[in-house]
Formats: C-alpha cells, sequence, structure tokens
C-alpha cells in the first residue's frame, strides 16, 4: 500500500505546482483576483489546474480501491501513467492548446482502467 500513497502524494504534488503555477502567473499575466479570463495563455494555465483538480476526484479514490481489491502492485502502471499524462497535458496545453489530447487520453484511460478494474475485481469478489 505504501507504493500506492506513495504515487497518491506525488498527484498531488504535482497538484500543488500546477496550482503554484496559477497563483504566481497572475501577475505575469495581469490577471487580478477574482478575475479567471482575461489572457489566454494565463487561461490555459488555469484550465490544466483545473482540469487536473476534476481528474484526481477520480484517481484518488479508484488508486485506494484498485489496490485494495486489484493488487498492490499493478495499481503502480496506471497510478505513474496517470501522473505522465498530467505532465504532458500541461506542456501541450500550455504551449499548443489544441494538441492537448495525447496527455488528457493518458490520465483519463489511467483512471478508466482504475475503476473498470476496481468494479470488476469487487463483482468477482462478490459472487465468488
Amino acid at each position: 500500500m505504501e507504493y500506492t500513497i506513495l504515487i497518491i502524494l506525488t498527484a498531488l504534488v504535482q497538484y500543488i505546482i500546477f496550482t503554484a503555477r496559477t497563483g504566481f502567473s497572475r501577475n505575469k499575466y495581469q490577471v487580478n483576483a477574482p478575475n479567471v479570463t482575461g489572457n489566454e495563455q494565463w487561461e490555459c494555465i488555469l484550465r490544466v489546474q483545473q482540469n487536473t483538480m476534476e481528474q484526481l476526484v477520480i484517481f484518488i479514490p479508484a488508486m485506494l480501491i484498485f489496490a485494495t481489491y486489484v493488487s498492490a502492485k499493478w495499481v503502480l502502471i496506471p497510478g505513474i501513467l496517470f501522473i505522465i499524462g498530467r505532465q504532458v497535458y500541461s506542456h501541450l496545453y500550455t504551449s499548443k492548446p489544441a494538441s492537448r489530447g495525447p496527455g488528457m487520453i493518458l490520465s483519463f484511460f489511467s483512471n478508466i482502467a482504475l475503476v473498470l478494474g476496481s468494479i470488476i475485481a469487487i463483482v468477482i469478489n462478490l459472487i465468488g
């Protein structure tokens, strides 16, 4: 379970970095609080942070459930791919927003694997 927690904490550190980048770049792009629009580059940075938060809502419980009911070792694969996917998404979205697809797909399918794998394992456990 330690690997699972380490992956979750790594994803949370990544999210903290995305959040800090969003806040610190307000001055650079002259987007004063409470505004959330005004500069396209800053809006991309904000969108990375917001989309990552949306994905973490699925990722964190799915990681814990998968590690408990499927495998504490196999959870590393979708967990690491999720973090890589978020990093790719961040880079692509802030450099060329229309190209963000590969990062989104990687993290999205990691979440699907975690959720579906957990559901299958729990159903097998219930009927078996």
